[in-house]
């Protein structure tokens, strides 16, 4: 066995008792802590061999494992963000030290930043890397159950266009076009940092989201009206490949200190970035636009989630509201014989 470092971190190379050979993070820049770990790795690699048992399989090596498996999973980078925040909990621990108490303590320390969702999401992560480590890898026999945490009803937060136009004039030249963008298009954050020229034909005034970079899974056909197309040519020259650049630079997260400050800025409060494409939404059903177009303009995959926004407007109800309508000689209304209340 042996311990070096790389960028600051210890590391731990050693071979298992079954002959694989085993590298892997100590999870601490201080040599002695990357020491002890060593050590106990060490001793426990000896009573596999003399006592014999079951390889006792650290955390570590099923995160490594589980990053090479979900390679094709759309959320692994945010797999990857949990991942790094848990390491400080679950780095120097074996798959069997991880129970119900330490579920608990990763919840409360995530709860302490975060939302019931959030807490849910991460405590879901572990799950489900433990599962895998017991069903398909058999390096565990059981994993401790817990009960997820309640979460609120999916939230529809969106601008006025009045809103809208005090948070563009707060916003760096670089996020307003992205955000002139998305309320012209609806497109997801990732959607639009990530648009190449390739993705767009100015002639047919339409650009497409490929199905591997579309949540649902399906390509996203998407049209440019005129404010879309507006953006679009006032980026042509910035960069050969990506249509949103800073400074020369691609852009991968539009969700920053500078999107942040902007809101507080404009007196925005209780607003995401992702609002921005409920807000398109809104905008689109209080304007007339029909559920089964709004759908397909947004890439859903059935109209569950676009129902949420058919409140906003009754324009589609209209035609039956005079169903009940009181009309003389009218057999298709209702008729009721109107009553004058009687004086006290």
């Amino acid at each position: 066995m042996s311990i070096y470092k790389r960028n600051q971190t210890w590391w731990i190379r050693y071979t298992a008792p079954d002959g694989t050979r085993i590298q892997q993070s100590a999870g601490t820049k201080i040599k002695q802590e990357a020491q002890e770990l060593h050590d106990k790795l060490k001793a426990e690699s000896w009573r596999l061999k003399n006592v014999g048992g079951k390889v006792k399989r650290t955390w570590q090596e099923s995160v490594i494992r589980w990053i090479a498996e979900q390679q094709h999973k759309k959320s692994l980078e945010t797999d990857k963000i949990h991942l790094r925040w848990l390491n400080q909990y679950l780095g120097k621990m074996t798959l069997d030290d991880i129970n119900k108490s330490v579920f608990d303590l990763v919840r409360r320390e995530k709860l302490k930043t975060a939302s019931n969702s959030t807490a849910n999401r991460v405590t879901a992560l572990i799950r489900a890397i433990l599962m895998r480590a017991k069903n398909d890898w058999e390096w565990i026999d059981t994993v401790p159950t817990f009960r997820a945490l309640p979460e609120p009803k999916g939230r529809v937060r969106w601008l006025s266009v009045s809103e809208a136009e005090l948070l563009l004039a707060e916003l760096p030249t670089h996020l307003n076009a992205m955000v002139r963008f998305t309320l012209a298009t609806g497109l997801r954050e990732s959607n639009v940092t990530h648009l190449e020229w390739s993705q767009i034909d100015m002639q047919r005034r339409c650009a497409w989201v490929h199905a591997e970079q579309a949540k649902a899974g399906k390509a996203i056909p998407v049209p440019l009206n005129d404010d879309a197309l507006t953006v679009i040519r006032e980026q042509i020259g910035k960069h050969d490949v990506r249509v949103f650049t800073y400074k020369g630079n691609v852009v991968n997260d539009a969700n920053t200190k500078a999107w942040r400050f902007a809101l507080a800025r404009a007196g925005i409060k209780n607003f995401r970035w992702h609002d921005l494409r409920h807000t398109w939404a809104s905008w689109h059903v209080q304007a007339g636009t029909p559920l089964h177009v709004l759908k397909e303009l947004g890439g859903w995959s059935d109209l569950t989630m676009v129902s949420r926004y058919a409140h906003l407007s009754s324009a589609h109800l209209e035609a039956y509201a005079g169903n009940t309508n009181r009309k003389s000689g009218d057999k298709k209304a209702t008729h009721l014989k109107i009553v004058k209340p009687k004086t006290p």
